[in-house]
């Protein structure tokens, strides 16, 4: 989405600056055409403002980081968030111990923030649909995301051990399908177990048995089992 605003100011710096302000957005995101250039004039007669038409183009990763920006400021949270590519991809990383808050309960808030968030750039394209069409921006609090991806690793070998161990099932807690992938991917490397994913919706979680063993419908919640859910066998 393109946005222009003609400014005025005492040199052209000023007025692109104030462009910018109008615009809503960092100087550092438009460009500028100077339409006239600032004349001193003499004795105070004649003197001529700078002018000059500024220009910004929206982009989905500059309307997400507006966003949590805005996000951040409104909430009056003491935290920054800026626009990153770790491994090629793209993610707004807020830094500032008070912004721990987004993260939530094994990082529940974050993750409906992270939706809100690739909403809000979808819509900057025009596009009406839910998920948006340029591919997902990640959002990282903290380093939270790279603390529980360890955490989990450690808990899918403590958990594929005791089976291996005791011959008996685990159940883990239920988890979100990124978290999920990473328990499927740890115990993949442990000989002797292997996993399946159970329940539905927000109920989804792992279980760890032995190869060669079964899952049951034991393994469900009892909440779950009572709504007739049947069990169902991938690693999603």
């Amino acid at each position: 989405m393109k946005k222009e605003v003609t400014t005025t100011g005492n040199t052209v710096e000023a007025a692109v600056s104030q462009g910018a302000k109008e615009l809503g957005v960092d100087v550092s995101y438009v460009t500028y055409e100077v339409l006239e250039m600032p004349k001193k004039g003499f004795l105070g007669f004649g003197e001529t403002l700078a002018k000059v038409r500024v220009e910004f183009t929206e982009t989905p990763e500059l309307a997400a980081l507006r966003l949590m920006r805005t996000i951040l400021s409104d909430m009056e949270i003491d935290a920054d968030a800026q626009l990153t590519y770790p491994n090629g991809e793209r993610q707004i990383t807020v830094i500032g111990e008070d912004a721990a808050i987004l993260i939530g309960h094994h990082g529940d808030t974050l993750e409906s923030l992270q939706y809100l968030i690739n909403l809000a750039a979808s819509r900057s394209e025009g596009s009406e649909r839910d998920l948006p069409s340029f591919g997902r921006i990640s959002v990282d609090i903290e380093n939270y995301r790279a603390k529980r991806e360890d955490t989990l690793r450690r808990l899918a070998r403590r958990m594929a051990d005791k089976v291996v161990k005791y011959g008996k099932n685990v159940t883990l807690e239920p988890m979100n399908p990124n978290e999920r992938r990473i328990i499927h991917s740890e115990v993949q490397k442990i000989k002797g177990v292997t996993t399946v994913s159970i329940g539905e919706d927000t109920q989804r979680r792992v279980v760890i048995y032995p190869e060669g063993g079964t899952v049951d419908e034991n393994d469900m919640p009892a909440q779950t089992q009572s709504s007739g859910h049947r069990r169902r066998r991938r690693r999603s």
